[in-house]
């Protein structure tokens, strides 16, 4: 193809699969389609699945599919197809768990070969275009697989029939289910602190990921018995996480993982995934710790988040930033050589930045042994000792140092913004900003929440067809692709309008949330064995199952997103709480026992489940603040100063009491106190659906709630 040639993949609506247009390949999108063609032709398929935001996802295409002869072989043998892995996730777990049963190991780019009818017999990940790292060049995998679909057609078949029966395997969890007991929170909580990294922070060797759900449940766990074993763990691990590389230390957020067990040196893509669950994580940490540390990282990533992956306009997250601005290029717009630090620095915030980031002639960049990451990498009292300042220059040096040095990056050519909206996604940046508006007080942050829920629910859902997947893409001028939603979306959106019901006392947000919860259970619940599919049979693809979508998955554990089943059952139980409708308590019940028997030994992987386990073994806790005012302001701070993982807190006026403005089980165990005129605020600590006596004293509230088993924030 000349380079004004477009493939098919020109009509798509998904930014990455839009940026292959131009290759020489002739891409098909998954569908009918490519799949008539491979069985009209007898030719196996390549289903390659990526992401915009994937670095060796860039290199392939360059290295492998911008090639003419690459793109020779293809064409003549194969029927290509690509995916988006965050467009279709449904897709990529299936074809994931296949090529982890070929060849053991998974991830991005996904290259899998399939029979005409979409079953997997080869696959593997990155393939490099002449063989080396103990890898076959991508040229002959292409000839040694279209050779053998010619020669060894039985051959195929038969693996193609192991796999797929492995796929069906993979998650069904089929036998494995059990009653529920806390034990199992104690086992994962004992398998997480087992990997404990003492020196760097974090869990478990490089690469090195945060597992933020891990870190929520050790904070509930300190909140509740303030062991200070544990205590240690969640302060050394959000404490190097945030001072690394993996930080990024000029414009906030965190970038999706490390690949030194020191936090150093990252992967430079930043997900908002990823950011929604860190900035939890921090404002949690606060709350436990009363570090302002945390406080202040948890307001940089809100900076972050508001500047590059926010729809100011309409509201709404958008998905990720790209790692690379170019082909070529490996985080450098992230990356600082000397040089570049000091040609926009005068000399004396050069000295201070230098140390302070660590910037030297040899940094840690291997294609550019001079660009160096910027990680905390001396104190300020060290830096004022070695360069005899006061503390107080040397923040100031550092402050506009940091400034100048965010200025001029913005000049850089800059890294891809993916701009699609994934309704899932999006529910989750809504919880976590609400509840950093909550702990840290910033109206700006729950008011564009909001806006961003209201979005979703005005333009993603409707009772009739239920959630989207995807809200909108990331070019305007796109064929625009409706994908439905999946468990995920409907899991993590009913607990964002459950948050924003809770943040507002608006009734409109729980009714919401029942009416989306009440569909994730008619499209989604298994009635037979309980839990949560992750997606509907024959609703995407014009009502037809393709290659091996007719498995069932039932996902349980935190990859690198909190789990469907187990924030569902979350979701469930919060739904419980409100209405007192057995039903949803229920299903809960019927979800943890799915997998209660394995739990325990998926470990740090089954954090949420432990956390979901917390939801369903402990009463929850309901703080209800009745007044308005700054009496009610006061104690409403003090209900949301203390973290524990089962409380909720809200605030009602004296008129928003009556039976009517609230979900029938709060109307019922607030009854005495509905609608009474007072002219003093009260809360009242509730759980299982009764209330201890009201209180009208901050500090006599946050003794009410240590002894239920939380530890407030100390200042």
């Amino acid at each position: 193809m000349s380079s004004e040639t477009k493939n098919s993949l020109a009509q798509a609506s998904s930014a990455y699969l839009r940026s292959a247009m131009h290759q020489p390949i002739r891409w098909h999108e998954w569908g009918e389609e490519a799949f008539a063609a491979a069985q009209r032709e007898n030719k196996p398929m390549l289903l390659d699945i990526g992401a915009v935001w994937c670095h060796w996802c860039h290199v392939m295409d360059r290295e492998s599919y911008d090639d003419p002869e690459v793109a020779r072989i293809v064409n003549d043998n194969f029927i290509a197809v690509k995916v988006d892995r965050d467009e279709r996730p449904d897709i990529d777990s299936r074809y994931q768990a296949a090529v982890s049963a070929i060849s053991g190991q998974g991830g991005w780019p996904l290259t899998a070969f399939l029979t005409p009818d979409g079953k997997p017999f080869y696959g593997g990940t990155y393939f490099p275009p002449n063989d080396q790292w103990g890898r076959p060049s991508f040229k002959r995998v292409l000839t040694s697989i279209a050779s053998a679909y010619l020669e060894k057609h039985a051959d195929v078949n038969e693996q193609s029939k192991m796999v797929e029966q492995a796929i069906s395997q993979a998650e069904s969890f089929l036998g494995r289910n059990g009653r529920f007991s806390p034990s199992v929170i104690a086992s994962i909580v004992k398998s997480v602190l087992g990997m404990f990294d003492e020196r760097n922070g974090g869990f478990g060797q490089a690469p090195k990921f945060p597992h933020p759900g891990a870190l929520d449940l050790l904070m509930g766990e300190y909140a509740r018995i303030g062991d200070e074993r544990v205590k240690h763990v969640i302060v050394t691990t959000l404490e190097h996480m945030a001072k690394g590389g993996m930080y990024d230390q000029l414009a906030g957020g965190f970038h999706r993982y490390s690949v030194d067990e020191r936090w150093v040196v990252p992967h430079f893509e930043k997900m908002c995934y990823d950011n929604s669950e860190l900035l939890k994580n921090y404002v949690h940490g606060y709350q436990v710790t009363g570090n302002g540390f945390f406080a202040a990282v948890a307001r940089d990533i809100i900076r972050w988040m508001d500047e590059w992956l926010s729809d100011r306009e309409r509201g709404g997250f958008y998905a990720s930033q790209d790692a690379d601005y170019s082909m070529d290029d490996d985080g450098d717009y992230f990356t600082w050589t000397v040089a570049e630090a000091r040609a926009v620095l005068d000399p004396e915030e050069a000295d201070v930045a230098l140390l302070y980031y660590d910037i030297n002639e040899i940094g840690e960049m291997h294609h550019n042994t001079a660009k160096n990451v910027l990680y905390v990498r001396a104190s300020i009292e060290e830096i004022s000792a070695r360069l005899n300042l006061p503390p107080e220059r040397v923040r100031e040096l550092l402050a506009s140092a940091k400034k100048k040095m965010y200025a001029a990056r913005l000049e850089r050519p800059t890294p891809y913004v993916d701009k699609t909206v994934y309704v899932g996604w999006n529910s989750l940046c809504v919880s976590a900003y609400l509840d950093a508006a909550k702990v840290l007080r910033l109206e700006d942050a729950r008011h564009f929440a909001l806006r961003s829920l209201d979005r979703v629910l005005s333009e993603g859902w409707r009772p009739e067809q239920g959630l989207l997947h995807v809200l909108s893409y990331s070019d305007p001028k796109a064929n625009r692709r409706e994908v439905r939603g999946l468990l995920d979306d409907y899991a993590f959106t009913a607990v964002a309008c459950l948050d924003a019901y809770e943040a507002t006392a608006d009734l409109s947000y729980f009714k919401f949330a029942k009416g989306i919860v009440d569909a994730m259970i008619e499209k989604f619940f298994d009635p037979v064995s309980g839990g949560f599919f992750d997606a509907e049979v024959n609703t995407q693809d014009g009502g037809k199952t393709l290659g091996v979508l007719s498995a069932r998955r039932k996902p349980f554990q935190d990859s690198p997103t909190p789990a469907g089943n187990s924030v569902a059952a979350i979701a469930l139980l919060r739904m419980h709480g409100y209405t007192n409708e057995e039903s949803y308590r229920d299903k809960a019940e019927q979800t943890m026992e799915v997998f209660a028997g394995v739990a325990a030994q998926y470990g740090i992987f089954g954090a949420t489940y432990g956390i979901a386990g917390v939801h369903f073994s402990q009463p929850h806790t309901q703080v209800v603040v009745i007044g308005e005012g700054d009496a009610a302001d006061r104690l409403l701070q003090a209900a949301n100063a203390v973290f524990a993982l089962n409380k909720t807190s809200l605030n009602l006026t004296p008129n928003e009491t009556v039976a009517q403005n609230v979900p029938p089980a709060l109307a019922e165990t607030i009854r005495g106190f509905a609608g009474k005129p007072s002219s003093q605020a009260m809360a009242l600590v509730c759980s299982g659906f009764t209330c201890q006596p009201p209180v009208s004293d901050p500090e006599q509230l946050t003794h009410m709630l240590q002894e239920a088993g939380a530890t407030p924030t100390k200042h």
